[in-house]
């Protein structure tokens, strides 16, 4: 039997599960935790799916599991199938729907916190009786999401090509790294080197993320190191609540503080930055036609721009 049908007969539906579920969580350890299951019944059962598909899906290390370009390949088809499934169950228990329509939206941690409030009070200025579903992700989960159809519309990052097909990507800006502390944060008072600012205790996004790497390039270009007393995290809300309350250094994408800067609760440190910055934009799919809200919410993502 060829290796195609061997792997649709053996493969089950926890091998999908444990295998989503590892890749929005980053770790299989919180994995486990989400599936209610003990961490080495998790791995075999990963380990179980890695031997179907004859390939590894993840990185595995101290610091988490990143999925490989063959796990986000294979990510994509996981969502797909476990979202049909989950559709064909409403179908058949006949559950009653909402009339009103809803936008399902996937954005970056900072992408939401940058762009998105702004741009959905115009959207409800607009559609009052239109249900916005906003989940933050990342860029893998994001993509996959848009290909099954479970999400409308992204605000991320262009991926590899073999990751975009099917996908419309319009740049909305370039983002750019910076390092924010608190406004009367001691670095302020003192002569600014990056070295200086690596003394203090820092937050940086996890490893295999868009913002890490640009965080390592511009460290690496000034001979410097991310501290192993570091904190690493996603979250946008609890990188700022330690950035306003403590004296963290906050290595984040420009587009999440912008409104934090402009209004003082934050502020930037006069450090060189590295690179042009990463494009930030809308994906939709391109055989999918837009509902009005899902429209509107679009132009109001333009209009929210400088220059919109």
């Amino acid at each position: 039997m060829e290796k195609n049908g061997l792997f649709s007969q053996r493969i089950r539906l926890r091998h999908l599960h444990t295998f989503v579920a590892i890749a929005q969580q980053g770790t299989l350890g919180r994995a486990a935790e989400t599936l209610n299951l003990s961490q080495p019944a998790l791995s075999k059962t990963l380990n179980e799916l890695e031997q179907l598909t004859g390939t590894r899906l993840f990185d595995r290390g101290r610091l988490g599991a990143q999925l490989t370009l063959v796990g986000e390949q294979f990510l994509t088809h996981a969502v797909k199938v476990l979202d049909a499934l989950n559709t064909a169950g409403q179908a058949l228990y006949h559950k009653e729907e909402n009339n009103n329509d809803v936008v399902r939206v996937g954005a970056l941690p900072t992408a939401a916190l940058g762009i998105l409030p702004l741009a959905i009070g115009q959207f409800h200025q607009q559609q009052k009786d239109i249900t916005l579903q906003v989940a933050t992700m990342n860029n893998p989960m994001m993509l996959a999401g848009l290909k099954s159809g479970e999400l409308d519309l992204g605000i991320g990052r262009m991926a590899d090509p073999e990751l975009m097909g099917g996908l419309h990507y319009e740049l909305l800006f370039l983002e750019s790294l910076k390092l924010v502390v608190r406004p009367n944060h001691p670095l302020l008072h003192e002569t600014m080197t990056l070295s200086r600012v690596m003394e203090w205790p820092v937050v940086v996004a996890p490893k295999g993320t868009a913002p890490r790497q640009h965080t390592e390039a511009l460290l690496q270009s000034q001979s410097c190191s991310i501290p192993a007393g570091c904190i690493e995290t996603l979250s946008a809300s609890l990188s700022r609540q330690l950035t306003v309350d403590y004296d963290y250094v906050w290595f984040v994408p420009s587009g999440a503080v912008k409104d934090d800067l402009r209004r003082g609760a934050l502020t930037a440190l006069p450090v060189p930055l590295y690179g042009a910055g990463e494009p930030i934009g809308i994906i939709t799919r391109i055989d999918a036609a837009l509902s009005i809200g899902a429209s509107t919410l679009i132009s109001a993502i333009r209009k929210s721009m400088p220059g919109g």
